[in-house]
């Protein structure tokens, strides 16, 4: 529901803000939250201001608490790196006058940080780009490596839980509300060929010899802002940060960065594994991570890049059999198409197995 001028105005006077504020209005295209660029009386940009989407992190109390203990750790590493220009380098969010990280205003949650001028984001993909971006979210990785187990909360619980998407789509399946099942079976038949090796990093964690980590786990260079010379200034878009297997990030980049097509890819011919992508990702990732990495980590990189396009063409043919419930779709078969597309991508990686770990072991 919309809001005026005036209630925002209302909503951001509920915050510790340093100066005036005159106007609030919508800023950017995230496609969770509603996102608003605040005015001073001055004329400056000076805050942005947020209304928390509380159907998808239904949890705000952890959300926020999450964003917090990461903001404050990496301002913490900042400082002790002897960096400068800090509030450029790590989202500053601001209390509300009662000392909370958000207000509630009795049907929206809202939560104010800092602007960060001079800066910039990045919608398309190109290899300079992407080692930016490995650089810049193996380094985040890096910086939260020492925080203790159990600080931070699942935002959204088993989020990249390959176990859990494959018992979303047998129940789907044994189900199939849709009518749809007979259609599919051969890409069903295919994806359970190769189900139990999927699931091979929740079997590691099980057994000890994989940790969790705190992960950004929605990684992509429009998640990023540079400055004037195209250098990272920080990360953003910290509602997804939670712990998860370093492959989260490093695989969820590459699935849309590598890939040749759209999401959405109805000729599959278009649809390839750009490898100059994944080569230029991985060097600065692993320039970043790799002092906290383990062997094992390291060595399941690739397995990291077959992962996400593999459990995505899962969750859209969960979807389409369940008739189309969970993601919108612009078409009736759009689904089956997302799938198609996901699953090509997948074959690709896959056979850019060896070639993938040639290139990790040509950096180590």
């Amino acid at each position: 529901m919309a809001k005026t001028k005036e209630e925002l105005l209302a909503i951001l006077s509920q915050f510790d803000l340093q100066e005036k504020v005159v106007s609030a209005e919508p800023f950017g295209n995230g496609h969770i939250n509603d996102t608003l660029k605040v005015t001073t009386e001055k004329g400056e940009i000076k805050y942005v201001l947020q209304r928390i989407n509380h159907l998808v992190f239904t949890n705000v109390d952890m959300l926020q608490h999450n964003i917090h203990v990461v903001t404050t750790h990496i301002r913490e590493k900042l400082v002790a790196k002897g960096e400068t220009d800090i509030d450029r380098k790590v989202l500053t969010f601001l209390p509300t006058k009662d000392g909370k990280n958000y207000y509630f205003d009795g049907d929206s949650y809202w939560r104010v940080c800092l602007f960060i001028p001079r800066s910039k984001s990045y919608e398309e993909v190109t290899p300079e780009l992407s080692y930016e971006a490995g650089k810049a979210f193996g380094d985040f990785q890096l910086m939260l490596s020492d925080l203790p187990e159990g600080t931070l909360g699942e935002t959204i619980p088993n989020f990249h839980n390959m176990e859990f998407r494959l018992k979303q789509l047998r129940e789907a399946v044994s189900a199939n509300m849709s009518g749809r099942l007979a259609e599919v079976q051969d890409i069903v038949d295919a994806i359970e060929k190769d189900a139990d090796t999927m699931c091979s990093a929740e079997r590691f964690y099980r057994e000890g010899k994989l940790p969790k980590r705190i992960c950004h786990c929605d990684t992509k260079v429009s998640n990023m802002l540079f400055d004037e010379n195209g250098k990272v200034l920080c990360v953003i878009d910290l509602d997804t940060v939670m712990p998860s297997f370093i492959f989260s990030d490093f695989g969820d980049f590459l699935r849309s960065a590598a890939n040749t097509g759209k999401e959405d890819e109805a000729d599959l011919n278009k649809v390839k594994f750009n490898m100059e992508i994944f080569k230029a990702f991985t060097k600065g990732y692993i320039e970043s991570a790799r002092t906290f990495l383990t062997p094992l980590e390291i060595e399941m990189l690739p397995y990291a890049a077959t992962l996400f396009p593999y459990m995505q063409a899962v969750r859209f043919l969960a979807d389409y059999i369940n008739g189309d419930t969970y993601y919108q779709t612009r078409y009736k078969d759009h689904n089956l198409v997302r799938t198609k597309a996901q699953y090509k991508l997948y074959l690709e990686a896959k056979s850019a197995t060896p070639d993938m770990k040639a290139y990790i072991n040509s950096l180590l």
